[in-house]
C-alpha cells in the first residue's frame, strides 16, 4: 500500500529533521525545503498529498505560499505549523484552503492527529485556537473577516520591503519591474492611510507573520 507522500518546510533545519523523524514511520517525506521558492518551483514534479509549512517565511511567507500551492496543486492538502497563535491568520489560512493549523508549542503527537485527520479527508486545528467555538471550526474561521485587507501581492511586497530589500530587489525576487513594485507600495500606502515609509514598516511589524 502506498504511503501518504509529504513535503515538510521550514527555514530552521534543525526542526525540518526533527520533523522527518517525527513523520517518517507513519508517512512518505518526499521532500523537506527550507525556503518556499524552491517549494514552489519543484512541488508539481513531485506531487505531494500534504505540505506542512510553516508561515512566518522569509522572503515569501508560508500564507502567500500556500495560496499558490493551491493554484498549482488544487488536491494537495495543506497543514500549516507555525508559532502564530493569532486567530486572524488561522482563519486566513483556512479561508485559503487549508485543511491543517497547528501551532508548534503543541505536543508533536498533534502534528500526526493532524495528518491522519487530513488524510481521511477532514480538518484540523490546535485545541487553543478552537477553545470555545461551537460547531465546525472550520466555517467559524472561514467566516471571519480578515482585519488585513491587502492584496496578495501587496503583502508580498510588504514583506520584501520590511526584511530591507530596495524596491528593485523586490522586483527581481517577484520577478516583476521595479515600476510595478513601487505601484503596490504607493497604492498600500494611500489604502492604508499612511504616510511615511516608517509608517509602513510599523504596519509591516505588526500585521505580517513573524519568522521564528
Amino acid at each position: 500500500m502506498l504511503r501518504t507522500r509529504i513535503i515538510l518546510v521550514d527555514d530552521h533545519r534543525i526542526l525540518l529533521d526533527a520533523l522527518k523523524s517525527l513523520v517518517e514511520p507513519e508517512f512518505e517525506v518526499a521532500a523537506i525545503f527550507e525556503d518556499c521558492q524552491t517549494l514552489l518551483e519543484q512541488a508539481v514534479e513531485l506531487r505531494p498529498d500534504i505540505v506542512v509549512l510553516d508561515i512566518g517565511m522569509p522572503m515569501i511567507n508560508g500564507l502567500a505560499a500556500g495560496e499558490q500551492l493551491k493554484k498549482l496543486l488544487p488536491k494537495t492538502k495543506l497543514i500549516f505549523l507555525t508559532m502564530n497563535h493569532d486567530k486572524d491568520t488561522a482563519a486566513e489560512a483556512f479561508q485559503l484552503g487549508a485543511s491543517g493549523y497547528v501551532v508548534k508549542t503543541s505536543a508533536g503527537t498533534e502534528l500526526i492527529k493532524a495528518l491522519r485527520e487530513v488524510i481521511r479527508g477532514g480538518y484540523f486545528a490546535s485545541e487553543v485556537l478552537t477553545e470555545g467555538m461551537v460547531g465546525s471550526f472550520v466555517q467559524a474561521f472561514k467566516k471571519m473577516k480578515s482585519s488585513n485587507t491587502l492584496t496578495l501581492r501587496q503583502k508580498e511586497v510588504l514583506q520584501l520591503l520590511a526584511e530591507g530589500l530596495s524596491m528593485k530587489e523586490a522586483a527581481l525576487v517577484l520577478k516583476i519591474t521595479p515600476r510595478t513594485v513601487a505601484f503596490h507600495k504607493y497604492s498600500m500606502m494611500e489604502r492604508l492611510n499612511i504616510k511615511s515609509n516608517a509608517e509602513l514598516m510599523a504596519f509591516a511589524s505588526s500585521t505580517l507573520p513573524v519568522i521564528e
